[in-house]
């Protein structure tokens, strides 16, 4: 019975370590770096706002690097058919 336990202990342990380090890799790749989080706090938009409220920060930190993005590419073809639309409806 002892053998069983001294051969069981370990293995157990060794499984366990191996788990604990696959979640921590998936959590590790999940997380926002601190800069990120206070360049989003000094920048957002209301809409991105409320995205962190509602979807947490994941969500409210993509929104917030698509704009960033259609920013630094002279804008998306999104951003430049909703600007279009309000011009042409408030003309006629």
């Amino acid at each position: 019975m002892t053998a069983w336990i001294a051969v069981l202990i370990p293995l157990l342990i060794m499984v366990f370590a191996l788990g604990m380090e696959r979640l921590e890799t998936r959590l590790r790749a999940g997380t926002v770096r601190e800069d990120e989080v206070e360049d989003f706090l000094e920048r957002a938009r209301p809409d991105e706002v409320k995205a962190l409220f509602r979807q947490g920060i994941g969500g409210a930190l993509q929104m917030f690097r698509l704009r960033n993005l259609g920013k630094r590419h002279g804008g998306s073809k999104r951003g430049r058919g909703s600007t279009t639309a309000p011009r042409s409806t408030t003309g006629v």
